[in-house]
């Protein structure tokens, strides 16, 4: 089995929306998640169309500065953008290198803060 295939049904298996995005800032890749939740805006036709479309000026700005720091270094991978306290999750932003640590890309990465309300796997499966 290809590696590829393996990272894209961890990035489809995520319940977070994911956004993958190339450093021309097109978008690239929208898992499942992601185009559900952004289905109002365009779905999955988004893909192709440059991110920067979906934000204000001042939010591009932002996402330019942080495509710099990611320049900067190799270790400049991760992160905090905002707390979406409507949500309880935070987001950051998320570097992504090839082989050789250089960068290729970035994605916005969601982490909730809700607690999991759904039964442990010892429940769920027989073991």
């Amino acid at each position: 089995m290809k590696i590829s295939v393996l990272f894209k049904s961890v990035i489809d298996s995520d319940i977070a929306p994911i956004v993958i995005c190339d450093l021309s800032h097109t978008i690239v890749y929208m898992n499942p998640t992601a185009v559900k939740r952004y289905e109002k805006r365009g779905g999955e036709k988004l893909i192709g169309s440059s991110l920067l479309d979906c934000h204000n000026g001042d939010s591009n700005e932002k996402i330019k500065k942080v495509i710099g720091w990611f320049e900067q270094s190799e270790d400049n991978n991760r992160i905090f953008t905002f707390h979406n306290a409507k949500e309880d999750r935070d987001v950051y932003m998320i570097a992504l290198r090839d082989d050789d640590r250089r960068l290729i890309g970035y994605y916005e990465k969601h982490e909730y803060r809700q607690h999991e309300t759904a039964l442990p796997y010892e429940a769920e499966v027989s073991v």
